[in-house]
């Protein structure tokens, strides 16, 4: 018996879960009578809202830089990342007497010194995707941190590196400099530009003479690098080391421009040198195998990438976003940092006359307005993933890096061809709210006052990432690229709300 009410429940969910129709028409029919099984539906209201995120967690391995406008909302938007830099696990560089690259001094004692040097070095912005026109002006200033952010420290998208002190400023000889740059101003061959692997920059020299924070100055940043390695290796031999001793990072912060945002998803850090290479070539008279010696460029790189820290600041539209929160046409759903839509659940409505039955099955569809009809070649993209939480779980659910369990999380893509978002069942979720107010029933009015949220979800735009080999989710954390949505609001109330839970029972009918 136990066996077909499974049976029964998986094929409840198929149906339920393949058809948007009313399901009035499902119930005992499906089942024989001697299973003793009562299956029953309802329908109910559901009352949504704009919330306003105010800042969140920060701890994407893409970086935002860069200013748009929103011609739907006309809010702004800016993006300034801070990226750290990764060495490689036992990181080396030629022998030091193999470099060409170097000046020559003389000591105290007269003696000549030889001092290798950095012919060039440069920090590239990669960016595989971006926002706006790639015509648009822009200017970034890029400062060197003088202390890192650490890992295992909560950094939040408000969080600005210059206010809190982690820049080394001018008077200290901090490296700052600026650059302009289109994001279509890529000056590579168009065989390049065509190779699948080939990925866009934005380049940022860093030339000039530099001083450490001793007072040692150098003829470029990557000349510093290299003496710091000959004079430690230790301090190369890991990312921890290399941030901690060498290189904290640097800030890219958008000075002026309107009109892209890149997505920058590697920072490289490289320095350009000479060494010699012996080879045997054949003399022409003698016949004779001759040993020569050339110079060579190498390069030396060190990445921006998730073994180390990168973090966006975002700076929104504060009155627009109110705006936006205030309206009760709709609601909103817009990155990064901006507007949430919260849902609350009918919990008590579902439950009564069925405090003793099982929920199978609760199923929400909240639908997207289409566009205003104008015609914006830059219109954003609408969020493509939305996660579902308690409202009083927002900070603990990415502050503890957790990932949808199907019971108190859930993840739902959106629907192109329908304009929705459906979670198909999160009859786990009605059934814990409806257990934490049945647990508190000797004093559930002091409980409600001291826990107002205790039915409310918040359904958050995030970026996922499953593992290749199993489609599983392994992260969850904030959509911090350009989106936005709006979505049919809720009311709350009457059968003809447009945001709806359809709900399947089922219980065990004892009587014979």
């Amino acid at each position: 018996m136990k066996v077909r009410f499974f049976i029964v429940v998986a094929f409840l969910a198929l149906v339920f879960s393949a058809c948007d129709d009313t399901t009035d028409t499902i119930g005992n029919s499906l089942t024989d009578g001697m299973d003793r099984l009562n299956i029953s539906t309802g329908i109910f209201p559901v009352q949504t809202a704009s919330y306003k995120s105010g800042a969140v967690l920060s701890r994407n391995t893409v970086g935002y830089l860069g200013k748009i406008r929103d011609n739907e909302t006309g809010s702004y938007v800016t993006g300034d990342f801070m990226a750290q830099f990764a060495t490689l696990e036992d990181y080396s560089l030629l022998p030091y007497d193999s470099i060409s690259s170097y000046v020559t001094s003389t000591d105290e004692h007269g003696n000549e010194v030889k001092e290798v040097i950095a012919d060039s070095c440069v920090i590239e912005l990669f960016y595989d995707d971006f926002w706006g026109d790639s015509l648009a002006t822009m200017k970034l200033t890029a400062y060197e941190m003088a202390k890192p952010m650490e890992e295992g420290v909560k950094y939040y998208s408000d969080f600005d590196p210059i206010k809190e002190g982690y820049i080394r400023s001018n008077t200290d000889n901090g490296i700052k400099v600026g650059k302009v740059y289109t994001l279509s101003d890529q000056t590579v061959d168009s065989d390049t530009r065509n190779d699948d692997s080939y990925m866009p920059s934005i380049k940022i020299n860093l030339n000039k003479p530099y001083t450490d924070k001793d007072g040692k100055t150098y003829n470029n940043y990557g000349t510093y690098l290299m003496r710091k390695y000959y004079e430690n290796p230790d301090n190369f031999r890991n990312s921890y080391n290399f941030i901690h001793n060498v290189c904290p990072g640097f800030y890219f912060k958008l000075d002026d421009g309107l009109g892209s945002m890149a997505y920058v998803n590697i920072s490289r850090l490289s320095l350009f040198f000479r060494s010699r290479v012996w080879y045997t070539e054949k003399d022409e008279t003698t016949k004779e195998e001759v040993k020569k010696v050339k110079d060579v460029v190498y390069s030396s790189s060190f990445l921006g990438t998730e073994e180390v820290l990168q973090t966006t600041n975002i700076t929104n539209d504060n009155q627009t976003i109110d705006r936006l929160v205030a309206d009760e046409s709709c609601t909103y759903l817009k990155t990064p940092a901006g507007i949430f839509t919260e849902m609350t659940l009918p919990v008590d409505e579902i439950m009564k006359n069925h405090e003793n039955d099982t929920i199978n099955i609760a199923k929400v569809t909240l639908t997207r307005f289409n566009n205003n009809g104008y015609d914006n070649k830059y219109e954003l993209s609408t969020p493509s993933k939305l996660l579902m939480i308690p409202l009083d779980s927002l900070e603990t659910f990415f502050g503890k890096e957790k990932i949808a369990d199907n019971r108190t999380s859930f993840v739902a893509s959106e629907s192109k061809l329908k304009n929705t978002y459906t979670f198909n069942n999160i009859s786990g979720m009605i059934t814990y709210m409806a257990g934490l107010k049945k647990a508190h029933a000797g004093n559930s009015s002091d409980w409600i006052g001291k826990h107002p949220n205790w039915n409310k979800v918040v359904l958050v735009p995030v970026t996922v990432t499953t593992n290749e080999l199993n489609d599983q989710i392994v992260k969850i954390v904030h959509d911090m690229s350009i989106t936005s949505a709006k979505l049919v609001r809720g009311k709350g109330d009457g059968e003809d709300n447009p945001v709806q839970i359809s709900v399947v029972y089922s219980k065990f009918n004892d009587k014979r």
